[in-house]
């Protein structure tokens, strides 16, 4: 059975340039660009596409336009404390790490305009492209690999989530929805906007209390991060944080939201900016050889993780 998720994301992934840097032709506009390990970021390929343009008149942007307007009326502060609170039973069934990459194999993301392969292509092509550039850090590797597991609530065994409640760019309840976010103008149709405890920029948090304490919409990042933090992964913060922020655009894109990071926070942010150019860059038509690479992915999970998992 293949699963298609049929709901625009826009900006979970999406696809610009990695291309190589000559420092000697670069541009002062181009330089504002360029981020750690010489990706320069384009907003529009060669065909003049731009890219998160939520603005164009076309069917696509159509849909995307309805997916964060009922993403963004039904994701209020007491949803995500249901979904966190029912989820985090993890008492649908048990398997490994490799087992849920492979229920994905039948999952094409259609809400991706980059990416017509299944997911665990997509997983793959970022963890080898990693692993590539960071030899060393192994459980970089490994959290290229299972960023995106928790895209199994679209399978009915998970409770067939809809598409809303899946994927997306995320951000935080419990405050102001900052005018960032993509689509902003449809919070105006959620409850918590003119609640007095969730709309101001504070809301229920105080400064510096740090993102473990904030509650994300509800999605597939969050999902995956209580998934390995009750299983007792050995995986480090920083990899926790990438999985659980891997989407909150607004964040690593736009800065916002700093006022409630701490410390830690501000150092695992700039391994997520590392994380995000191989997320959204390393998409290629080039097929990866699963069972070359499998024996490796093996020994990380089980460096990292019990052999059987509760989802």
């Amino acid at each position: 059975m293949t699963i298609i998720i049929d709901q625009p994301h826009f900006g979970v992934e999406e696809q610009e340039k990695k291309v190589p840097i000559d420092e000697t032709i670069v541009t002062d506009e181009q330089k504002e660009l360029l981020l750690n390990g010489g990706f320069l970021v384009a907003h529009t390929n060669s065909f003049g596409h731009t890219f998160r343009d939520y603005d164009a008149e076309s069917e696509r942007q159509e849909g995307v336009e309805n997916f964060y307007r009922t993403n963004h009326i039904n994701q209020t502060y007491d949803f995500v404390k249901r979904m966190r609170t029912e989820y985090g039973k993890l008492n649908r069934v048990e398997m490994s790490i490799w087992e849920c990459c492979e229920l994905l194999n039948d999952v094409v993301d259609e809400s991706d305009p980059d990416l017509d392969e299944p997911q665990i292509e997509h997983l793959l092509q970022t963890a080898e492209a990693i692993r590539k550039d960071y030899p060393d850090e192994d459980w970089l590797h490994l959290t290229g690999l299972i960023h995106d597991l928790g895209k199994v609530l679209l399978l009915p065994s998970f409770g067939g989530l809809p598409q809303w409640a899946v994927v997306g760019d995320t951000y935080p309840v419990g405050c102001a929805f900052d005018e960032s976010i993509v689509h902003h103008k449809y919070f105006k149709e959620n409850p918590d906007y003119n609640n007095s405890a969730y709309n101001t920029k504070y809301g229920v948090y105080n400064e510096g209390c740090g993102l473990n304490n904030v509650l994300m919409s509800w999605g597939h990042d969050d999902y995956m991060y209580l998934v390995a933090k009750e299983n007792n992964t050995t995986l480090p913060s920083a990899a926790l944080f990438i999985i659980r922020y891997h989407s909150f655009y607004t964040l690593h894109r736009s800065e916002a939201y700093k006022h409630l990071l701490n410390q830690e926070d501000v150092e695992n942010l700039k391994w997520l900016q590392i994380f995000n150019k191989y997320d959204l860059y390393s998409k290629s038509k080039v097929r990866i050889d699963i069972e070359k690479v499998k024996p490796y992915y093996l020994s990380l999970i089980e460096k990292y993780f019990p052999e059987k998992l509760k989802w």
